[in-house]
């Protein structure tokens, strides 16, 4: 265990949606505060979410989330389930995970050891469980939620390890070495995909975890034409280039059937 002695637990405020038994409120505050004892650095913030979708026909259909931050980095974590205190005890899991991948990051950057992958699976971490997506009719989906923010300069490895730490299915960011709005997804079981505006693979910072690089440029679209794309393909996201803000740009199927926007700060 990571604990310090002197580390205190941060209150934990647990916010429950429609269809979500107040008990779970009880089981996750326990069931999470324990897990918050395998954070290595002082936890200065700690929420979690339980919600439900309405539709019976869903066969997981509580979402339960938790964001957390762990001496200034944030981690977030989200599972789906068939019931509301089996979705609080796989994020307890997941959540124990990620802060323990966080503090072996931490401990190695320290003592100058190498550090492991984010890609690398250990005996005890769970697979990434991904909230399929409500099956809202196409006529009735909108855009709400748009999220806008001054894109990281990283290089591939810490865009992986961001993504692993905030259990996101992409990265939204700016490569290092090509200085390119791109984003890094999932590619299998095995490694990741990077995509950019302006493909340069030449130029990209190499690192340790495993790469392949597209070298088809990203679409210039606008909102509107994103959209139609998202849906004629069936991806869960469509990264492009907005044509009014020459930016790199991410539209993606949220959990509710509605849409997300993700742009950069220009």
């Amino acid at each position: 265990m990571y604990k310090s002695p002197s580390h205190t637990r941060p209150a934990l405020p647990i916010s429950i949606g429609p269809h979500v038994p107040d008990a779970a409120v009880d089981y996750a505050r326990e069931k999470i505060g324990h897990a918050l004892d395998y954070a290595s650095e002082p936890v200065l913030l700690a929420r979690v979410r339980l919600t439900a979708h309405a539709d019976p026909a869903v066969e997981n259909p509580i979402v339960a989330q938790a964001n957390v931050n762990m001496g200034g980095r944030a981690v977030r974590v989200q599972v789906t389930a068939a019931t509301a205190l089996e979705a609080v005890d796989l994020l307890q899991t997941r959540l124990r995970s990620r802060l323990q991948r966080l503090s072996r990051h931490w401990e190695a950057v320290r003592g100058g050891r190498p550090v492991r992958g984010p890609h690398e699976w250990r005996h005890g971490d769970l697979p990434a469980a991904r909230p399929p997506y409500f099956q809202r009719p196409a006529e009735l989906r909108e855009v709400v939620r748009r999220k806008s923010f001054a894109l990281a300069t990283e290089t591939c490895d810490e865009a992986a390890f961001d993504m692993e730490l905030m259990d996101y299915e992409f990265h939204l960011f700016t490569e290092s070495g090509s200085h390119v709005d791109s984003v890094l997804y999932r590619n299998g079981d095995t490694g990741y995909r990077l995509a950019q505006v302006d493909p340069r693979p030449r130029a990209v910072t190499s690192g340790t975890t495993p790469i392949t690089i597209s070298l088809s440029p990203a679409p210039v679209l606008s909102t509107e034409t994103a959209i139609e794309r998202l849906e004629l393909a069936g991806w869960p996201f469509v990264f492009f280039c907005d044509r009014d803000l020459n930016r790199g740009c991410v539209l993606y199927h949220r959990y509710d059937g509605h849409y997300g926007l993700i742009t950069p700060i220009t």
